[in-house]
């Protein structure tokens, strides 16, 4: 394996711990401490529908990443890919780990009941809005040109189509 496919998957390694980790794991946990209050037939509902949630997130979460760093990349900005990843989900949304990763807290907050934890849903998701139109869009825009503004065009960013789009 050559030194940049080294890089890309060693910092898509080390960027799915510390971001992801941190926002859709570690503070969900410190808010929740992970107890379930639910009891009775109730809770196999709610488990169902919440493990539902947190393990579609999971699922499209990593293959995600995965496809960064495959494309000898990462999606930390420090390590961009040196082309536009637009495969896998990214054909159907332009922004499916922010999407996944807010799955996977709402997910949380069903399964433990939290309405703190639906509040910082709200926050993170607000947060990430404002990331992405002040820097993200602005940067890939910058960085890839007529290849992301024909995606923009093509895909929405927060609302999947209902089939992929293929350049």
């Amino acid at each position: 394996m050559n030194r940049i496919r080294v890089r890309a998957w060693a910092g898509t390694i080390v960027f799915l711990a510390l971001a992801p980790g941190i926002v859709a794991g570690l503070i969900p946990w410190l808010i929740t401490r992970w107890h379930i209050p639910w009891t009775g037939p109730a809770l196999w509902v709610v488990a169902i529908v919440a493990g539902f949630c947190i393990l579609s997130g999971v699922l499209v979460l990593l293959d995600a990443f995965i496809r960064f760093a495959r494309a000898d990349g990462t999606p930390a900005p420090p390590i961009p890919t040196a082309h536009l990843v637009i495969a896998g989900p990214y054909r159907f949304v332009r922004n499916p780990m922010y999407l996944a990763v807010l799955a996977i807290i709402l997910g949380q907050a069903l399964l433990f009941g939290s309405l703190a934890t639906l509040a910082y849903a709200a926050i993170a998701f607000a947060a990430v809005l404002l990331f992405v139109r002040a820097y993200e869009e602005p940067t890939l825009e910058q960085s890839y040109g007529d290849e992301y503004r024909t995606y923009r065009r093509h895909v929405r960013g927060w609302l999947p189509r209902r089939r992929p789009w293929s350049a």
